[in-house]
Order: structure tokens, then sequence, then C-alpha cells
């Protein structure tokens, strides 16, 4: 398996351009309000990244039109965002997002509730805020991928949701989508080891109560099977000799 491990100029161009995308999802969840459309946020989000003088990572990437992914309640992933699509109270929003700097990627996502959300919605995000927190906590040399997956996948079961199968981690950097995967559970295998130099996006991604998921007739925009709230948190970051270092945030 190849896994491309980062000079330190191209380190540097990451650092940079994850800050940029922390930036970005940080003013984006300040417009997150009650009557604002999925589109307003994601030309929130173009503008920006733009005024920075870098370019959205998502936007064309094999085809995807848009800067954000926008994910409203039962939406997993690849929500395309819409005019007719406008934030409501109790709503669950997750929005994804990359940034392209010098000819690299980083990746991350962050989710919200919307008003008065229920305490279902609530216990979601916190979930998953745990589940990354706990992953990039062991991601370090000499650790196993598969080890980042074990404590995913136990943060998840362990508050009675469910871990969709499908969708997955990755490596980032030159490629938006890059080795290793980094699955949310448990496949009985170690998988490869971190070295320092490697930039890895870890990204829980679960439901209420299903595992199974539909693409929609627009073939990107992922839901849930029986319709249950899903959610995601992902950060970008690097493998360091001592441990690692979150690239998107401020």
């Amino acid at each position: 398996m190849n896994i491309p491990i980062k000079t330190p100029e191209e380190i540097e161009f990451m650092q940079i351009g994850g800050k940029v995308l922390a930036q970005t999802l940080d003013e984006v969840l300040r417009y997150a309000k009650i009557g604002i459309s999925t589109t307003e946020l994601d030309k929130i989000a173009e503008d920006f990244i733009r005024s920075k003088g870098m370019i959205p990572g998502f936007k064309g990437f094999h085809g995807f039109p848009a800067t954000l992914c926008t994910a409203v309640n039962e939406v997993v992933v690849h929500g395309i965002p819409r005019k007719d699509e406008f934030l409501k109270d109790g709503d669950l929003l997750t929005i994804d997002c990359g940034v392209l700097h010098q000819g690299f990627y980083t990746d991350a996502a962050r989710s919200i509730a919307i008003g008065n959300a229920s305490k279902e919605k609530i216990r979601l995000i916190k979930t998953a805020k745990m589940a990354l927190d706990r992953a990039i906590a062991i991601a370090g040399p000499g650790i196993h991928v598969g080890e980042i997956s074990i404590v995913i996948e136990k943060t998840i079961e362990d508050a009675g949701f469910k871990v969709i199968h499908n969708l997955t981690g990755h490596g980032v950097g030159r490629g938006l989508h890059e080795e290793p995967t980094i699955f949310n559970f448990w496949d009985g295998n170690k998988g490869p080891t971190l070295k320092p130099g490697m930039t890895i996006a870890i990204e829980p991604i679960f439901s209420i109560s299903a595992s199974e998921i539909i693409t929609l007739k627009d073939n990107w925009t992922i839901i849930t099977k029986d319709r249950s709230c899903a959610v995601q948190e992902e950060n970008t970051i690097l493998i360091t000799e001592s441990g690692s270092e979150i690239l998107t945030t401020q």
C-alpha cells in the first residue's frame, strides 16, 4: 500500500490550507440559523475560501456542483446545497468542506443543532465529537489504522448508535482521497501502520438506527435507509514524531 509521506513544504501548504478551512467552517456556522438556505451557506463558504486566494476543494470534484456538502437530518453525506432547502428549528446540520492550496487538499466537517433540536440529535452530535476526539488522541507513529477504527466503533456502539459501514475516513493530500482507508468499524485487520509525515482525514459517520444507506437520483445525496438522522465530524490530521497535529483547526 502506497501511503504518501509529505515533505516539510507540503505539510506547510496543508497547515495553511487547513487553517483557512477551519475558518471557513466557523464562518458558515455563524450564519447557519433558522431560515437560511443551504445555497446561501454554500456561497458564504466559496466566497470566504476564494477571498483567501484558495480553491474550494469539492467544487468540480468528479462533477460535484458545490463548495459544501450539506447534510440535513437523514442526509448522511454528499448533500447538494439547494435554493429551496431552508434550515428549520430542530434540524441537525452537517457541513463538509475541502480546501485546495498549492495543490494539496484538506478536508473537514462539523455538525450542529439548529434551534431547539431533540435530545437524540444533540446526543448524536456529542457522540460524533467524542468519537473523533478519541480517535485523534490515539493517532500517532506506530499505531495501526485498525486501532483508530476500534476506538470509533466502540464510542458509537456504546452510545447505542449505528455505524454506516460504507463511508470511511481516508488519507488526504495531493489527492482528496488517498490511502489508507480508515473504517469506522473493526474489520478484523490491523491495517497499515501510521508514520510521521502521513496526513489522514478521520471522520466518524453514523446514524440513530440504520447502517444501510440509499443514494438519491441526483447520484450524490446519500440518506439513511430508514430516514433516521445521521451525523459526521471530521478533521485532517498530520502524524508527527510524537503523536498528531490537527490541521483543520484555528
